[in-house]
């Protein structure tokens, strides 16, 4: 077994065409022995929010030397900065410099990010290629990382952590009796909605499992749903087909329909201007 760091990464290419095979193919040219995992290629096109926080959802729960490659890139070739950054704990991210760093900046940490010198660490022979980065920026800059053939500090110069590109990310907050956040991601296979608010915010509200609670979900100004609806620890506490409120993975609170499909049923999304309410 190699001693090397793993190398996850996640993209929007899909499996459709060779674009992850040529990434893959590109690493093992580099260092055959690089053990590569990946996360997910199906991240909705272009969604630089939810390359965000997937990276957020899964890291902690890796090695801390572990190199995670994130390329959802729709500002591909253009001037915006290429990096890798490294997290308090330990671990490393390649990626674009385009808000995908939001989330482990945000919950977990950077402590220091550093640009990508393409003079060195970009695959030199398809240099004439501006619309390949996960291939030819990234996932070389990455294999070169994690073979040891280069350390972090020669990826490229440092750059402050203040620069790091951010997306906007709304608190969740405790008003009394009435616990305020946004569905912040969706469970795609299941149709479930996860929202930004940590359990310990219901628990200071006065909320239990077994409650019935008000639910308001507000999109552009307007009523998108609202009922009354049970919180529960898991999902065979409810009926087949009814909606429930839960606590997720990441110990944040989460809305389901029990065997069923919440966005789908009713029409419901995720997103900053997805605001979502609770009272007893």
């Amino acid at each position: 077994m190699s001693n090397k760091p793993m190398l996850v990464f996640q993209t929007d290419f899909t499996y459709k065409e060779g674009a992850v095979c040529a990434m893959y193919g590109v690493v093992k040219s580099v260092d055959r022995s690089l053990e590569i995992i990946d996360g997910s290629h199906e991240l909705p096109q272009y969604d630089i929010w939810s390359a965000s926080y997937r990276l957020y959802q899964s890291m902690e729960f890796w090695p801390t030397d572990t190199i995670f490659v994130s390329v959802v890139d729709p500002g591909v070739g253009t001037a915006r900065r290429a990096c890798v950054a490294k997290t308090v704990h330990g671990h490393m991210i390649v990626t674009p410099d385009n808000g995908a760093l939001t989330h482990v900046k945000r919950t977990i940490g950077i402590t220091e990010v550093r640009e990508i010198d393409e003079s060195i660490n970009r695959l030199q022979r398809t240099k004439g290629v501006a619309i390949f980065h996960g291939r030819d920026l990234f996932g070389y800059c990455a294999a070169r990382l994690a073979s040891g053939i280069i350390s972090f500090e020669e990826v490229g110069p440092v750059y402050p952590v203040e620069e790091i590109v951010e997306l906007p990310i709304a608190e969740a907050s405790v008003q009394g009796d009435k616990v305020c956040g946004i569905f912040e991601i969706n469970d795609p296979n299941f149709g479930n909605l996860w929202t930004n608010i940590p359990l310990e915010m219901f628990t200071e509200a006065g909320f239990a499992y077994g409650d019935m609670l008000n639910v308001r979900v507000i999109n552009d100004g307007k009523v998108a749903y609202e009922d009354r609806v049970l919180f529960e620890k898991s999902f065979g506490y409810a009926q087949k087909g009814d909606v429930m409120i839960y606590n997720n993975e990441l110990m944040r609170v989460a809305m389901a329909v029990s065997m069923g499909n919440f966005t789908e049923q009713y029409h419901l999304n995720y997103g900053g201007d997805w605001q979502v309410e609770f009272t007893k």
